[in-house]
C-alpha cells in the first residue's frame, strides 16, 4: 500500500466486503518500506475504544523530514488533512519545510474502521475523493535527458480528510524506519540501526529517536551505485552529505555533520578513521 487506489482496490477486489462478512471490523495498512510499522495491540486497542473511524499514525518531523508529507488542519470545516511537497507551491516550500510550524508528519501507517469505510465509499460513489498529486518525471530513471513524463497519483493518507472525526496518534519514532531514497538504505545498513530479536528494526537508543539526514548525489540515486560506496558508522553522525563518486573503507566513523565533495572522475577513498565536523573537497 501507499497509493488512494487501496480503498478501490479493496471494493473491486471484493476484499472489503469479504472481510466484513467474516466480523473483521478493523484493519492495519502501512507502506511494506517502512520496516518499523508492526501491528501494535495497543493502538488497536486505543482505536477501537477511540470510535474513530480513521486513525493515522503521525511522529515528529526532524531535518530528515523536511520533504515529507506534513498534517494540518483545513480551516473551512476543522477536519485534518495531509499536504505533499508535490502539492506545495514553490513560494510555500520554505514553510512546507519548517518543522517547528508543521511538527507532525504522516508514517504512512493507517487504522480504518472498515465499517464505516464502506459507508464513506458507498457515500462517494465508490471512490474517495483524494486530491491529485502531479510529479514531473522521466521515462528512465538512471537518464535525466529521457523523455519526461507527467505522474499522476493519489495518497492513501490523504483519505484523512474524507472522515468526519477522523485522529492522528503521535507515536515513538521507532514505528518509523523507512527505506524510500538510497540515502535511506545506506543509513538503514549503519550501526545507526538495530535489529531486535523479533526481527524488528529500530533506531539504536543512542540516537534517542533521531535518525541521521543522509543526502547523496545522483550518482548514488539507484541501488546498484550505492554498493560501491560502503558502509561507515553513523551511530553519531548528525548529516552526512556525499557528493561524486566515493567509496568507505572498512572502520571508517562519521561524527557530527560531515560532507564529502569529489569533482574528479576517479573514486575518492575515504581511509579507516574517524572524521568529525569537516567537509573534504576534491
Amino acid at each position: 500500500p501507499g497509493h488512494g487506489d487501496l480503498y478501490p482496490a479493496l471494493v473491486g477486489s471484493g476484499w472489503l466486503d469479504r472481510l466484513l462478512e467474516e466480523g473483521v471490523k478493523y484493519a492495519f495498512v502501512s507502506n511494506s518500506d517502512n520496516l518499523g510499522a508492526i501491528l501494535d495491540p495497543a493502538i488497536l486497542t486505543y482505536f477501537a475504544k477511540s470510535g474513530a473511524p480513521f486513525l493515522m499514525e503521525v511522529t515528529r518531523r526532524t531535518a530528515a523530514d523536511r520533504k515529507g508529507g506534513h498534517l494540518a488542519v483545513r480551516k473551512s470545516d476543522g477536519r485534518l488533512l495531509l499536504r505533499e511537497v508535490a502539492q506545495c507551491p514553490d513560494a510555500d516550500v520554505d514553510a512546507f519545510q519548517d518543522i517547528d510550524r508543521h511538527q507532525y508528519f504522516n508514517t504512512n501507517s493507517l487504522w480504518l474502521r472498515l465499517d464505516l469505510l464502506k459507508e464513506q465509499l458507498e457515500a462517494d460513489s465508490g471512490v474517495l475523493p483524494l486530491p491529485m498529486i502531479r510529479n514531473n518525471k522521466t521515462v528512465d530513471p538512471r537518464d535525466k535527458k529521457s523523455i519526461a513524463v507527467v505522474q499522476l497519483e493519489i495518497a492513501m493518507g490523504a483519505a484523512i480528510e474524507c472522515f468526519e472525526g477522523a485522529a492522528a496518534l503521535d507515536v515513538p519514532r521507532s514505528r518509523f524506519a523507512p527505506v524510500k531514497t538510497t540515502g535511506d538504505l545506506l543509513a538503514l545498513r549503519s550501526d545507526a540501526y538495530e535489529v531486535l530479536a523479533d526481527g524488528q528494526v529500530r533506531l539504536a537508543a543512542e540516537r534517542d529517536g533521531v535518525p541521521p539526514n543522509i543526502v547523496l548525489s545522483d550518482d548514488y540515486k539507484l541501488v546498484d551505485q550505492l554498493e560501491p560506496l560502503g558502509v561507515p558508522s553513523l551511530i553519531k553522525c548528525r548529516s552526512l552529505k556525499i557528493v561524486g563518486p566515493v567509496r568507505f573503507e572498512e572502520g571508517v566513523v562519521i561524527q557530527g555533520d560531515v560532507e564529502i565533495h569529489n569533482t574528479t572522475p576517479e573514486r575518492f577513498i575515504v581511509e579507516p578513521g574517524i572524521y568529525k565536523d569537516q567537509v573534504i573537497g576534491l
